[in-house]
């Protein structure tokens, strides 16, 4: 599903691309039911002022710019507000990949040249990749300006919107950084290294909901529902005993991969 359209700028370069989301909800969604009769529970809009039950249709968007006055406020006015250079993302500067915290990304989409603006997308992506550089732009999505980042792949482009630095929180809680030991420093570097491999997303799923799928075809079914068995590892105290053990079940693990 196309999310939106919008023309990547910069300089006097203009790339017209679609924006793709690129996630998709899987999760297991409960209703919420009466409890006496397992009856769905419906939640209505009303209007404050008559009691009217409200639809969609019926809903306009409005500024409360002095206690229980306001202003409304139509889409298209909205629209009207925006300049060119604000419909567009516009390329601001370049920086590394790994200048950037993760802590930053918000949502990513994936982009396609729309007709026509293939050659100068690709020519960016390839321009990006052989810099090994990222482009930081901005752009209004709703009804704010939208920090973003372009981000070149081998096959393609992603933009990733992107945090203000007043959206994050520090970092509420420091800890007192405790002696590392040499010997320590090199085990631990070793059971990173046994367990380096390259990252496969296939390979991970999510056991939870698979469970929570089973324990509801249980509940069809009638049948009871058993608790899972609890883990029974071994506790190891000392931390150079624990990081041994876990090299040894790292080699062992791989050699049954």
């Amino acid at each position: 599903m196309i999310s939106r359209k919008s023309v990547i700028t910069f300089g006097m370069v203009a790339i017209p691309i679609a924006m793709h989301t690129t996630t998709q909800d899987h999760d297991i969604h409960f209703n919420q039911l009466h409890k006496e009769d397992n009856s769905r529970i419906r939640y209505k809009k009303t209007c404050a002022h008559c009691g009217k039950e409200i639809t969609a249709g019926d809903i306009v968007k409005g500024f409360e710019y002095d206690k229980d006055k306001y202003v409304v406020v139509t889409d298209e006015e909205i629209e009207k507000v925006k300049t060119e250079k604000e419909k567009s993302i516009q390329i601001l500067h370049f920086a590394q990949l790994n200048q950037i915290s993760p802590v930053y990304y918000e949502k990513t989409y994936q982009a396609v040249p729309e007709t026509g603006g293939e050659k100068a997308f690709e020519l960016l992506r390839s321009a990006l990749m052989t810099e090994q550089k990222i482009a930081i732009g901005k752009t209004v999505m709703g009804t704010k300006d939208t920090l973003m980042a372009i981000i070149p792949r081998e096959d393609g482009i992603l933009i990733s919107t992107m945090f203000y630095a007043d959206d994050i929180k520090e970092l509420q809680k420091q800890y007192v950084k405790p002696e590392v030991s040499d010997q320590e420093l090199n085990m631990a570097k070793v059971l990173i290294d046994s367990m380096d491999t390259p990252f496969d997303p296939s390979k991970y799923k999510d056991e939870y909901q698979e469970r929570l799928r089973a324990l509801i075809e249980t509940k069809i079914s009638g049948k009871e529902i058993v608790a899972a068995e609890p883990d029974r590892a071994g506790k190891v105290i000392d931390l150079m005993d624990a990081l041994k053990a876990s090299v040894e079940k790292a080699k062992k693990d791989k050699e049954m991969a």
